[in-house]
């Protein structure tokens, strides 16, 4: 592959374009752009002194140079309305899409989009043992979300995939709890844009899946995040 590709994604947001830059070499980010890392090392930025964006990791970038990385994602600031992005193709309330979901509960999902892949080893990367062993390859999925302020997103416990999400517009928060019940919140994490859950939430399950806690996301303000979804090997 030649240095710096850049392959655009579908993410149903003409008003904020997202790409995916693979073989990065040098890579200047004119920006302001929320720039991810999907990967599970560092990459570095050529400024002094030296910056990093940690693993599973994101920041925001303006005439900035990157290094090198595997693969970096690299969403466009933008000051378009939430009803400029919902009414791009490919959108759906989430209630439309999951019949069990609440259809009062105003949360919009985009098209989502593959972008490339990572080497992880996950039990070290989910924090289960210190060593590091052989790594497997993991599709990359993304998509967008919306939902307006004070919105809950609705409790849940299973993905079949390891994930972490990225604030993109407004400021929101991750919440885990003890039950599928608001009063047994233990953690909130505030995202503001530009920030990355860098630590996933779940750990291996023994039939090869994931575990993971009971947890949401709530919008404190309108929000658009990024979902980052590293899919295992098919066994």
């Amino acid at each position: 592959m030649s240095q710096n590709t850049v392959r655009p994604l579908d993410l149903g947001t003409p008003h904020m374009p997202v790409l995916l830059v693979e073989n990065v070499d040098h890579y200047r980010v004119t920006g302001p752009a929320v720039v991810i890392n999907p990967h599970p090392e560092p990459i570095h930025l050529d400024v002094a002194p030296p910056v990093t964006i940690p693993a599973l990791s994101s920041t925001i970038l303006t005439g900035t140079t990157i290094v090198s990385a595997p693969s970096v994602i690299v969403v466009a600031a933008t000051d378009a309305t939430a009803a400029d992005v919902l009414r791009a193709p490919g959108w759906h309330l989430l209630g439309d899409l999951l019949p069990a979901f609440p259809k009062d509960t105003p949360l919009w999902k985009g098209p989502q989009a593959a972008a490339g892949s990572a080497r992880l080893d996950a039990p070290h990367l989910l924090g289960e043992r210190s060593d590091r062993r052989p790594e497997e390859t993991y599709g990359i999925k993304v998509n967008l979300w919306y939902a307006p302020a004070g919105t809950d997103c609705a409790i849940h416990n299973e993905h079949d995939f390891i994930e972490i999400h990225t604030q993109i517009t407004g400021v929101g928060r991750m919440q885990k709890f003890h039950a599928r019940d608001h009063s047994t919140l233990y953690q909130d994490i505030p995202m503001a844009p530009g920030y990355t859950t860098p630590q996933p939430f779940c750990v291996t399950a023994p039939d090869g899946g994931y575990r993971y806690p009971w947890h949401q996301y709530r919008a404190d303000t309108d929000c658009v995040w990024l979902a980052v979804e590293y899919h295992r090997p098919a066994r």
